[in-house]
């Protein structure tokens, strides 16, 4: 019985992973590195550690992740700052939806807490959840299923009675690893065939994921 939902931030409550596949690209060029839209989605949800080691895959052993991250978190900012961010469509539906009918609901993301809860409270959704999760607050980020245990056992539940919406392949390993019933969202691309077995469900949208607990 599902009685919790986890939910990522970035491209699944927040339009936000645009602007990270935009600024990562942006940072890894004005560095001097090839950087291009397939790397960005590459490490979407991807701990420090899991991102340093994939883009010196990439780039090679001398790729300077620091300074290429440390811009693109200064672009990226300044961007915020001046255009503001938006919710996902459906966001506040869903978070509603998930209130009035009592399911416990937590944020697991790889963004520091205090930015988490100004980007939600700055859209007027952080009111929605429980518990905000960051893997700042685990010994591994994602893919591994260290922030999705925290968050379950945040709430209270197990991991088990808890859906997790993910939009990336890398979240979606995570919450799988955990032992989450996994719906992905898909946002800039589909899910890959070979993770599709161990989904729980892939939601047309976030309004779709209401359909989904109303058939559990």
């Amino acid at each position: 019985m599902i009685q919790g939902v986890i939910s990522d931030m970035d491209g699944v409550i927040l339009d936000s992973e645009k602007l990270y596949v935009r600024f990562w690209c942006e940072a890894g060029q004005a560095c001097g590195y090839p950087f291009e839209r397939r790397h960005a989605l590459g490490i979407r949800s991807m701990a420090r550690p899991f991102a340093i080691k994939t883009l010196q895959g990439w780039f090679g052993s001398d790729f300077d992740y620091d300074k290429v991250r440390d811009t693109r978190v200064a672009l990226m900012n300044a961007y915020v700052e001046q255009y503001g961010i938006e919710p996902k469509a459906g966001a506040e539906t869903l978070l509603a939806y998930l209130k009035e009918n009592g399911y416990r609901v937590a944020l697991a993301t790889a963004t520091a807490k205090p930015l988490a809860e100004r980007y939600l409270k700055r859209v007027g959704l952080l009111r929605y959840f429980d518990v905000i999760a960051s893997a700042r607050e685990v010994a591994h980020g994602k893919p591994a299923p260290d922030i999705y245990l925290h968050a379950a056992a945040r709430l209270g539940l197990p991991p088990e009675q808890c859906l997790a919406l993910e939009d990336s392949p890398n979240g979606a390993r995570s919450a799988c690893a955990a032992g989450c019933k996994t719906v992905m969202v898909p946002d800039l691309d589909a899910p890959p065939a070979d993770m599709l077995p161990a989904l729980y469900a892939v939601a047309d949208g976030l309004t779709d994921v209401i359909h989904i607990l109303e058939k559990a």
